[in-house]
């Protein structure tokens, strides 16, 4: 008999299912389920480009991928049995709050409601609560600093709080109707279990921690005061959210008789508690301490944990530190960017000639093999990675993308170029930020689609950081990571694993290409850097007063330098 684990990923644009084999420590199969509302999933507003909302019905739409993978995996291994799964791991993009009646019922699913925007999941990438975040750091600062101190010092607009203040300013029939609000890596668990009233949700440490300002050291989410002087509502609202949040080895539920049928699966498995897409993936990815793991896709996210008996600093501008959010018996620390993937996307799809090609993959390679052939700074640009905002370690969401010193003779390669290397840079002002609290990188490793498909970008990154790229051997580290908390959910005696660590020693591994600094390209790169950081100063903070005249100068000097001139 053999043992297997199901992870369940439901990422920015489509929900994946990957079976895992635990005796041969391997994926078996995976199958994708692409959202079918709106754009790419995305619900939007015309009217509003900070508005990005999902239909709840393509997340439970979605479950249905599972008897994908099961086939796939039927012919992909000769005696196969849905019945040997031990146990589910879900993981979710976050903070993604989902208003919900009494019975856990997504509002969005009431005829009244169903047409309204303000009723569905509220994506991560949804920002049109930039004002009350502002608000909410604000108060914080002066009446509960304390909070802000485990969320790098700044609240977000992609965060929890934030966006229930929003609803209920602007949508305040919904929020009435709502009994309370549930994450995402919540609700899909709790689906799965057959028990969705919110009071009896085991929730996740890892949404509430990074997103919700819980935090056990104040007794879990903000105090009623503090909500009330937000707005009356917030303060009632507390008592129907939750009191107690888990980490996600714990076991949420068993699987419920009426999903079990449905999926295939045995009924009373394990389903482990939720938690966010990138945690999860940072798992699968084999973190540790000194690890960092880089998730690549759309945005980034980078992850390390610290033994949370050891003595840690509040780290300023990270997304959190929270115990138990990614390694039981470990702080987790989450930054990242707020878009990656996705500014390759926007310059592709509205900005680059069809000369590079008629499609987006052929523009793409056309892309990356001119841009290799440059050296860094031949092309004289400079470029600032918050077309999304920045998310780490500004913390600003009214921040937005640059581009410097282009010409009549700029080609799109060249641009293409100075995107990547905008991110890159972006990635090492947080690795400096998070080593100058006292957190040693002593180790990157790269998962998603980005780190395995552009070689160009990884190159790039080595080159910046002068750090070795490793990548995580499995294309899909966060439903690897959502299925060995699945197997730990289950425990040994039910055919699971008894620790992460040991599920991980079994099924999370690297790969052998590990993309290493080139010392000359490095060199060049430390020039750009600080003009990068000039940039990113006198853009992104109120204390900056230098000048700016010298930095297009200093990028024509050093690209006549690289092209010999």
């Amino acid at each position: 008999m053999g043992r297997y684990a199901l992870g369940l990923d439901y990422g920015t644009n489509s929900c994946r299912a990957l079976i895992v084999d635990l005796d041969a420590g391997c994926e078996l199969a995976d199958a994708v389920f692409n959202y079918p509302s709106g754009t790419l999933g995305i619900l939007l507003d015309p009217r509003d480009p900070n508005l990005a909302r999902q239909d709840p019905r393509d997340y439970v739409a979605g479950l249905g991928v599972v008897r994908q993978a099961i086939a796939k995996a039927r012919k992909a291994q000769r005696g196969f049995d849905p019945k040997q799964i031990v146990g589910i791991g879900v993981d979710t993009t976050g903070s993604t709050p989902i208003p919900v009646d009494r019975s856990g019922t997504p509002l969005a699913f009431s005829p009244k409601f169903r047409k309204n925007l303000a009723a569905m999941a509220w994506l991560w990438k949804d920002h049109t609560s930039h004002v009350e975040a502002a608000r909410i750091t604000d108060l914080a600062r002066r009446v509960r600093p304390e909070y802000l101190a485990k969320c790098g010092g700044t609240y977000s607009s992609e965060w929890f709080w934030a966006k229930l203040l929003h609803l209920r300013n602007t949508a305040p029939a919904v929020f009435a109707a709502a009994h309370s609000f549930v994450e995402c890596c919540d609700y899909i668990p709790a689906l799965l279990c057959g028990e969705t009233r919110p009071e009896k949700i085991a929730r996740s440490v890892c949404a509430a921690g990074h997103k919700a300002m819980y935090c056990a050291e104040w007794g879990g989410l903000p105090d009623r005061l503090f909500l009330g002087a937000l707005h009356p509502d917030l303060a009632k609202l507390r008592e129907r959210l939750y009191s107690k949040a888990y980490s996600a080895d714990r076991r949420a539920g068993s699987l419920s008789a009426a999903w079990a049928k449905k999926l295939g699966l045995k009924p009373g498995i394990a389903v482990a508690v939720g938690a966010f897409d990138a945690h999860m993936g940072a798992v699968g990815a084999g973190i540790r301490e000194g690890r960092l793991v880089k998730i690549l896709g759309t945005s980034t996210c980078d992850m390390m944990v610290m033994p949370d008996a050891a003595a840690l600093a509040d780290i300023p501008g990270v997304c959190g530190i929270v115990d138990g959010s990614i390694l039981p018996g470990f702080y987790g620390i989450e930054a990242g960017q707020s878009a990656v993937g996705d500014i390759f996307l926007w310059f592709v799809h509205h900005l680059v000639p069809d000369s590079y090609g008629r499609t987006a993959e052929r523009k793409f390679r056309a892309l990356a093999e001119r841009a290799a052939r440059q050296r860094p700074g031949e092309h004289g640009l400079m470029a600032l990675d918050w077309n999304n905002g920045n998310r780490c370690v500004l913390v600003d969401v009214r921040l937005s993308g640059l581009l410097l010193g282009q010409t009549l003779h700029t080609e799109a390669h060249e641009i293409y170029r100075a995107l990547i290397e905008s991110t890159a840079f972006g990635a090492l002002t947080i690795i400096r930020r998070i080593e100058e609290y006292g957190v040693p990188v002593r180790e990157i490793v790269n998962c998603g689609g980005l780190a395995v498909k552009n070689e160009l970008l990884m190159q790039v990154y080595a080159d910046v950081t002068g750090r070795p790229m490793k990548l995580a051997a499995g294309d899909q580290t966060c439903a690897l990571g959502a299925a060995i908390f699945g197997a730990v959910a289950a425990g040994a005696k039910q055919g699971g694993f008894a620790t992460v660590q040991e599920a991980q020693g079994k099924l999370s591994r690297v790969r052998e290409k590990v993309y290493l600094p080139d010392p000359q390209r490095q060199a060049v790169y430390a020039e750009m850097y600080a003009l990068y950081r000039t940039l990113h100063d006198a853009f992104g903070t109120k204390e900056w007063s230098g000048k700016l005249d010298q930095v297009m100068k200093q990028l024509i000097a050093l690209r006549e330098k690289q092209r010999g001139k």
